[in-house]
């Protein structure tokens, strides 16, 4: 079975989906983080992230998996843990245009279609229900107004050691789903057939009581 979850950056999606998959026993695939560690590996070859043919060259040579470890989803990228690396803040201000690169996109959704063939996966990111799992028994497109994004980005960032003002992390919510939900490959968007969750006034509590629930009674 396949549980796609999607939606824009700090709506919560994540958090969610590690609880719902730990609850349901199911697998966890964080395709963000994927991403990231993309982005990662062309920041560190030292890459403009627009130029999709430099970039390309970088995809033949990665290895990119995604494993549980204790409870937590790490990414490694090349064998080497960058689960604490892909959350820089140079890595989240490229990821939306690395992201929006359809050689990146088309290489991202054949790994993540391998790692969730044949489980029982919740499976998140922002084209999960629409292009990597479009025939998913379960879709939910998770959102939340951009105050609460933008205080939630900011929890995580904290965690970081890394401090910006509430009008800073809006400001690039909105740039971030601009670029997301504008690209011609795979942009941002709810599936037709998507339960739409909005996260604004729910405790996480909630939010992964909600999905759980629907899952188990249908």
């Amino acid at each position: 079975m396949i549980i796609a979850i999607d939606g824009p950056a700090a709506s919560g999606k994540s958090t969610t989906a590690k609880k719902v998959a730990h609850q349901l026993s199911f697998i966890y695939l964080d395709t963000g983080a994927m991403y990231r560690a993309v982005t990662l590996a062309v920041l560190n070859a030292g890459i403009d992230p627009n130029v999709e043919g430099d970039v390309r060259g970088v995809l033949q040579n990665l290895k990119i998996s995604v494993e549980e470890s204790d409870g937590e989803s790490k990414t490694f990228l090349n064998g080497n843990d960058v689960s604490e690396e892909i959350r820089r803040t140079e890595v989240t201000d490229h990821v939306s245009a690395v992201s929006a690169l359809p050689s990146v996109r088309e290489e991202m959704v054949t790994i993540q279609r391998r790692i969730a063939d044949g489980k029982d996966a919740v499976v998140e990111g922002r084209d999960i229900g629409t292009v990597v799992f479009p025939e998913a028994d379960f879709k939910f497109y998770i959102s939340a107004s951009y105050e609460v994004r933008g205080e939630r980005r900011g929890l995580d960032l904290k965690k970081l050691g890394i401090e910006l003002s509430k009008e800073e992390l809006i400001k690039d919510l909105k740039r971030r789903d601009g670029i997301d939900s504008g690209r011609m490959h795979s942009p941002l968007t709810r599936a037709d057939d998507a339960i739409l969750v909005d996260t604004t006034d729910m405790t996480f509590e909630e939010q992964v009581a909600f999905i759980v629930e629907k899952v188990r009674n249908s």
